[in-house]
């Protein structure tokens, strides 16, 4: 009997800790590191705010810290994450409408865009991406 408890217990702790190292796998750096939350800006005529003092292109919406890196789209609970990488098609489309001028760090391909206008988010969205509602997940 306490053998059996014993190995109980130890596949136990093995289990947990395998459940913490799959968990870190899942978060990722992206290389902006904040000690404190920085100040929020509203992007006007959306419900998505910006960071203008952070070196990246940093947002928050619907309670979620967002950052556009190297062509991925990354999200987390707080301001420092920990940061996960979103799929394309769970990016939310308020945060695909915010106009290239509030993108700190815009890709080099965006210079010649329009700053007023959303990115050309085709190529990853397919030509009619703010017409289709994105996929859902329910929230944490």
């Amino acid at each position: 009997m306490r053998r059996t408890m014993i190995l109980g217990w130890f596949v136990v702790g093995a289990l947990v800790g395998w459940v913490n190292v799959a968990q870190a796998q899942v978060s990722v750096d992206i290389g902006i590191h904040l000690g404190s939350p920085p100040r929020l800006v509203a992007v006007p005529s959306s419900p998505v705010m910006y960071a203008p003092s952070v070196a990246g292109n940093f947002f928050f919406y619907a309670g979620r810290y967002y950052v556009f890196r190297r062509g991925v789209w990354h999200v987390g609970p707080r301001h420092d994450g920990p940061w996960a990488v979103i799929e394309p098609g769970f990016v939310p489309r308020p945060l695909l409408a915010v106009p290239v001028h509030y993108y700190r760090r815009p890709p080099p391909e965006w210079k010649r865009w329009h700053g007023e206008a959303a990115p050309r988010w085709e190529p990853a969205y397919g030509r009619r991406w703010e017409e289709h509602p994105p996929a859902r997940r329910e929230e944490h």
